[in-house]
């Protein structure tokens, strides 16, 4: 009966906690044997199942079994079961009492927020109502306010503008009392300073004022500067500027009497205050432009003073060089060219010794000469300007008018120092009509040209053939003149010209190809071998151009010209970039072919002509011929006499019509033929006996290999064949014994080829060592 009321009292447990919190609170603090012995058996599915009975039988079958001893343990369970229900009621009790408890602090919290909120919407309510109320009552004093400061802001505005004329009237009484005691300087620098106030005042939107303040500038910057130009112009024509004559003449500008020193300050100071008017004289004056089209670089205007001192060439020039006047010709440029360059030449002296010192002690960073021959330019840039338009179409008046103004473009530049980023004759020559017109008719002249040179008698004839230490290229002239042509055109826009070039290059190539193609027929003639001289030539200029610094730039442009238009692939891109490859390579290697081609047929009809010689040397008898004993003294073999005169003669030939570098690329072609030849078709073709094969090497090391000994120091080393043949056929009978031996013993081993090194063959394979041993007839009769 205890049993069954533990039992049950057990059953109400489980089933209490089979409700949410209450069960989760009974396992959590339950006895932690009864714990393991669920977590252990894995019971909780069959509790969470509600199968209690199950599981209480399951739980007293582990715990008693069939063991009836183990009914001693049920007290003890009953106690500790007992204990665990005690505790989940306490805890029960408590949660049951705990809980109201802090609803009702939650709620309590709440109404004492409710209330604060309250509050805070009153206190809200009336700070509003104050605000509105202060608003409405300061409204009028803001409107009057406000009224007050847009007053002020205009009195000041008005101040600030009376301050500006005030400050303005001041400067223009200072220069007019400097001007009323003849100080000059400082009416010089008060207009400096006005002028400076001018270009501060230019983002100010008040135009009355803006005007005001130009105008007054332009008052006593005219007064300033005509008073400063007539006197600067009193003392330049006591110094006879500008100097017409020669420099030889120019010590009347430079030395004068004692009066030369006052001349001289007085010259300075005048120059130094019609240098302070530049900033004032740029306000008015516009630098004279030519259209856009010229694309001319930005520049500003020539200083105030070298202009007053520009002023009578420039009248001069436009006296002579413009209207009606004969001197005034379109079809001389070169006239108002040479004038402008004497000009320049003529005042160097003076501006380099005279003015610059003046600019220096300023502190003015200009050039005098410069600044002076800038100015002179301009005037050549208009005078072309004007007259390309009327000559643009005639062929021989647009190509005389190119070559004189580069002709002035190279003295200006190399004599004078003129700088290329100024404004300069190219700019004209490459506006885009004249500068296509200029490609067109380079191209025109220049295969004009070509065609004249070719043609010439002395076309294939080196200008230089009797100085012998000049003409080691044998250059002919039309090569020479065609070089020449292609320096001459390249000038600005250089890329065009490039390809001008390039395609000039491939046109003379293929008129060379033609001429050759006739003289096929004698390939050792003197037209023929001038021919490929005249190719060697430009392909060696072409591949020194390629080096030049002028070319190396160029090839710097064109890169960024191909990337810009993908028109090469990325290798091709990365040799240029890495000077692995330049401009001219598709043209080098076009006429390094055309060469090989025609060194090849030369080599080949010499070739030709030595097989012919040496057909008696073939059939000679070496198997019968004396041994060296019975021979008092070896001579040159009789049949070998046509062989080595016929390759003597052409050697000779050649060597005095072919350059130094194109016959030694045909002597080393012909001797690597030769080689073959005479070990193929008279060593392996043939027998010898002692004396054949002592007679061959004599032919071979006494005649033929001498004949090239001018050409190189050891010429047997390019008849690797035949010399290590001759060694082979030349060796004593015990020693081609063993080395017979060690061949057989050890074939392509090692000692066989050391043994072969030994004897000084190293070209010849085992085989043929073997071959022409067997070659030999005397050996000793050993019964095999």
């Amino acid at each position: 009966m205890l049993l069954a009321g533990q039992i049950g009292e057990g059953q109400a447990t489980p089933c209490r906690s089979e409700s949410g919190d209450e069960r989760k609170n009974v396992e959590e603090k339950s006895d932690l044997n009864i714990a393991a012995l669920f977590e252990n058996e894995k019971v909780s599915e069959g509790t969470d199942n509600g199968d209690l009975p199950a599981y209480v039988s399951a739980f007293i079958e582990k715990e008693v079994g069939n063991d009836l001893k183990s009914l001693k343990k049920l007290d003890k369970l009953i106690e500790q079961m007992t204990e665990s229900k005690m505790q989940l009621e306490e805890q029960v009790l408590t949660i049951s009492s705990e809980i109201p408890k802090r609803i009702q602090n939650a709620l309590k919290n709440a109404e004492e927020s409710k209330q604060f909120l309250n509050q805070f919407l009153e206190q809200e309510s009336h700070l509003f109502s104050s605000i509105n109320s202060h608003l409405q009552t300061a409204q009028p004093w803001m409107e009057d306010l406000g009224a007050m400061i847009k007053q002020i802001d205009e009195i000041e505005r008005h101040l600030a503008y009376l301050t500006w004329i005030s400050q303005i009237e001041e400067l223009s009484d200072n220069i007019q009392q400097y001007l009323m005691t003849n100080n000059v300087p400082e009416a010089a620098s008060t207009l400096v300073s006005m002028a400076e106030l001018d270009i501060k005042l230019q983002e100010s939107s008040c135009t009355h004022l803006l005007s005001f303040m130009r105008a007054t500038v332009k008052f006593w910057h005219k007064i300033l500067k005509d008073k400063l130009t007539s006197d600067f112009e009193e003392i330049l024509a006591q110094l006879h500027w500008p100097f017409i004559t020669s420099p030889q003449s120019q010590t009347v500008g430079l030395s004068r009497p004692a009066s030369a020193p006052e001349t001289y300050s007085n010259l300075e100071t005048l120059f130094c205050q019609l240098l302070k008017l530049q900033t004032s004289d740029e306000l008015f004056t516009e630098p004279k432009q030519l259209p856009e089209k010229y694309s001319l670089p930005a520049s500003s205007s020539v200083i105030l003073p070298i202009q007053i001192m520009l002023t009578p060439l420039q009248k001069r020039f436009r006296y002579h060089f413009r209207g009606n006047r004969q001197t005034n010709v379109i079809s001389k440029p070169e006239w108002y060219l040479a004038q402008v360059l004497m000009w320049i030449g003529n005042h160097t002296q003076f501006l380099d010794e005279k003015i610059q010192p003046m600019l220096d002690k300023v502190g003015s960073s200009v050039n005098a000469r410069l600044e002076f021959s800038r100015g002179l330019v301009m005037l050549v840039l208009e005078k072309l300007a004007a007259d390309i338009p009327c000559l643009l179409y005639d062929d021989n008046l647009f190509c005389h008018l190119v070559d004189e103004v580069l002709l002035f473009e190279r003295e200006l530049h190399s004599v004078h120092g003129y700088p290329g980023t100024f404004a300069n004759c190219m700019h004209i020559l490459s506006e885009e009509t004249c500068f296509q017109r200029w490609l067109t008719v380079e191209r025109k002249f220049a295969l004009q040209k070509m065609d004249s040179m070719l043609s010439s008698e002395a076309a294939w004839i080196s200008q230089y053939k009797d100085i012998t230490d000049v003409d080691e290229m044998k250059v002919p002239d039309c090569a020479e003149t065609f070089m020449t042509l292609l320096l001459v055109i390249t000038a600005s826009r250089k890329l065009q010209f490039l390809e001008l070039q390039k395609d000039l290059v491939d046109d003379f190539r293929i008129r060379l190809t033609q001429v050759m193609k006739e003289e096929t027929r004698a390939s050792l003639g003197f037209r023929y071998c001038a021919i490929l001289n005249a190719v060697n030539y430009v392909s060696t200029v072409l591949a020194d151009w390629a080096d030049n610094v002028f070319f190396l730039q160029l090839q710097q442009a064109a890169l960024e010209v191909f990337a810009e238009n993908n028109t090469l692939s990325k290798l091709q891109l990365g040799q240029l970039a890495s000077m692995e490859s330049s401009v001219f390579d598709d043209m080098i290697n076009l006429l390094e072919r055309l060469k090989h081609d025609m060194l090849t047929r030369q080599v080949d009809h010499v070739f030709r002509e030595v097989k012919d010689a040496a057909k008696l040397y073939k059939k000679e008898r070496w198997l019968s011929l004396p041994s060296q004993s019975e021979q008092a003294v070896l001579s040159l073999s009789g049949s070998a006499c046509p062989l080595l005169l016929t390759l003597r003669d052409r050697l000779l030939q050649l060597e005095q019509q072919l350059c130094f570098s194109l016959f030694k690329i045909f002597w080393q072609m012909l001797v690597e033929k030769l080689d073959i030849y005479i070990y193929q078709e008279i060593i392996l073709a043939n027998h010898f006996n002692e004396g054949g094969a002592a007679q061959l090497q004599f032919d071979m090391t006494r005649n033929l290999f001498p004949l090239f000994s001018h050409y190189c120091k050891r010429p047997e080393n390019y008849f690797k064949h035949v010399k290590e043949a001759c060694i082979v056929l030349n060796l004593n009978t015990g020693s081609a014994l063993l080395l017979k031996d060690v061949l057989q013993s050890a074939p392509g081993q090692p000692p066989a080829t050391a043994a072969l090194n030994e004897l000084g063959i190293y070209k010849l394979a085992q085989q043929d060592v073997e071959i022409l041993l067997n070659l030999r007839t005397h050996w000793p009769n050993t019964g095999k």
